[in-house]
């Protein structure tokens, strides 16, 4: 009733391209969802979006902290155990339902619809603060042209009388690339009570992010399907490139030692399987919901478990070999210190501005190498960056594409403004006070709110909706149900592991902090609303569904209750059976 029932909305200048495909009826009408041109584009966007920065900073930090090579074993079992099947399990949700988050979730669970809310809520608070690191990359890329390079020496205005061009552990002095990193790109104030005023060298180069970001996306798949070849691909060039060339550094391979040779004490602390779970977690992006709205442009039968692996394990990869990278850059710098490996200081963005920049300017033609690592953060962001973009185009979509139509007229113009807000939101990040406002939002949203919404996605799928009706979703689209190991991990595994890594992230919860600064409470505070403008989605989806719920079953007479209780009233009763209250 409903295909027949959604004609002619689509004749109009707003109208998707795209291969028609088994249409899902959902709460609205919309066009024929547009398709990826080829479906490597899929598979390259997805590695795109699940490769990032984080593999290239906060993989070695976790290594270095938790005794280097032993960290490989819980990452690599956690892969192994939660990584790959909740990625299988997003992918099927999301190609099946052909819909983004929001109402992928509605669909499956309309109890906790708010999930789908949820995650689009935190992926653009996400995107708004992620683009400020691609900034920096641009600012240092540009600056990374000169001679010698302005991080190399202490003879410049920003300097200090404590300036040193050779890195030390003295609290009482600081590096050249410190000083530039701090008080020439950032020009960071003492605090968050003082804001100071608008950087406007990186509020330009915020917004040039932002027009790279809109010409990735503003055509939809299409234009991103074809940006993707090179944003995640050229990469693995340059980090090929870079370890070649740091393999030969004087030091590299006690670098090398220290990350692959286990310190086994280390395995038998518990917070070192919690913090290679997150990794894996975060390093995917379960549960910010852009693999799961890229994979509802699928053809209705393509093969997810091939995706699955590729996506996956090839992420993985990256992140070892980015620890083979990092690590050999700082045996070279422990070399020239006289000091142990295990005694340097990383953490962090520090890890990729501070102290790897440090390491290029004893490096031979180190101007070739700066320009060619951060080219890589740029394009390693690029792709992270519009996956999370387009989060929330797609689910805008879906959800007002009426309203979208008659106000934009063309998807281009409604792409812009998601990007002209974004853009205008993270404008506190490139104050002087931004590097605050900056770690203030990544803690209360990457490391609070996701384990809430992480936790509440596994419950709405693997046991409300129930590991039955996703495997036989899964047999629907590929001819075969899912094997024995992904069942159990969705019914028993992920969300056991998911639930402990909620309980120690809610003990061990420690507030907000950058470097020797602690914010104070009424930071703490705004902290707080920001980690609520996604979790508060969730109980207040769940109260809309039981107070909607008796209200449709009395009028099921009209003519719209009646296509959507025909088509959807097995799934919403079976998610709210008495057995699952």
């Amino acid at each position: 009733k409903l295909r027949a029932a959604e004609p002619s909305q689509t004749s109009n200048s707003f109208e998707m391209e795209g291969h028609p495909g088994p249409f899902h009826p959902g709460p609205f009408p919309y066009p024929t969802r547009p398709t990826w041109s080829r479906q490597i584009e899929f598979t390259l966007a997805g590695i795109g979006c699940a490769v990032g920065l984080g593999n290239v900073w906060r993989f070695p930090y976790l290594c270095y902290r938790s005794g280097g090579g032993a960290f490989l074993v819980p990452y690599l079992f956690m892969l192994v155990v939660l990584g790959i099947p909740l990625l299988h399990m997003e992918l099927t949700v999301g190609q099946h339902t052909r819909r983004g988050p929001v109402h992928a979730l509605a669909t499956v669970c309309p109890l906790l619809k708010g999930v789908g809310i949820a995650s689009v809520a935190i992926s653009f608070i996400m995107c708004i603060y992620y683009n400020v690191i691609i900034t920096w990359a641009l600012y240092y890329l540009f600056n990374s042209f000169q001679a010698p390079l302005p991080w190399q020496n202490c003879n410049n205005t920003w300097n200090t009388p404590n300036c040193t061009s050779h890195a030390t552990n003295s609290s009482h002095s600081s590096t050249a690339s410190q000083e530039f990193f701090k008080y020439k790109m950032l020009e960071q104030t003492g605090g968050v009570e003082d804001a100071g005023v608008l950087r406007w060298d990186l509020f330009l180069i915020l917004i040039l992010a932002w027009i790279l970001i809109y010409f990735c996306i503003f055509k939809g798949v299409k234009s991103t399907g074809k940006v993707v070849y090179f944003t995640a691909l050229f990469p693995y060039v340059i980090l090929i490139a870079l370890l070649i060339n740091n393999a030969q550094l004087p030091g590299a391979f006690e670098g090398i030692k220290f990350f692959i040779v286990p310190v086994w004490d280390k395995l038998l602390s518990v917070e070192v399987w919690v913090n290679a779970a997150a990794q894996i977690f975060n390093s995917i992006g379960i549960g910010f919901g852009s693999l799961m709205a890229m994979s509802s442009y699928n053809n209705f039968n393509n093969n997810i478990l091939k995706d699955t692996l590729s996506i996956s394990i090839i992420n993985s990869l990256t992140s070892i070999l980015a620890g083979f990278v990092i690590f050999s850059a700082f045996g070279y710098m422990s070399y020239l210190q006289g000091i142990p490996v295990s005694d340097l200081a990383v953490d962090g963005p520090g890890l990729v501005y501070i102290v790897y920049p440090q390491a290029f300017a004893s490096m031979p033609v180190a101007q070739l190498w700066a320009v060619l690592f951060f080219f890589m953060l740029l394009c390693l962001g690029l792709d992270s960056e519009f996956a999370m973009v387009e989060v929330m185009v797609t689910s805008l979509m879906d959800q007002f594409y009426k309203d979208v139509v008659n106000i934009f007229k063309k998807k281009e113009l409604f792409v812009l403004t998601v990007c002209l807000v974004a853009c205008l939101l993270g404008i506190p990040c490139v104050m002087q006070v931004g590097i605050y406002v900056f770690q203030l939002m990544d803690h209360y949203t990457a490391i609070v709110s996701i384990m809430f919404l992480a936790f509440f996605e596994v419950m709405a799928i693997c046991w409300i909706y129930g590991v039955k009706r996703l495997s036989a979703n899964l047999e629907e689209m590929n001819g075969n149900k899912a094997n024995i190991f992904f069942r159990l991990c969705w019914l028993i595994v992920a969300p056991v592991l998911i639930t402990v890594i909620l309980i120690f992230s809610i003990i061990q919860f420690k507030p907000a902090r950058y470097e020797q600064y602690v914010f104070p409470p009424w930071a703490q505070g705004v902290g707080w609303i920001i980690a609520l403008a996604s979790i508060i989605w969730i109980p207040l989806g769940a109260i809309h569904t039981l107070w909607v719920l008796p209200a449709l079953l009395m009028h099921t007479s009209t003519p719209l209750c009646s296509v959507l209780m025909a088509e959807n009233m097995d799934r919403i009763s079976s998610s709210l059976d008495r057995s699952h209250l």
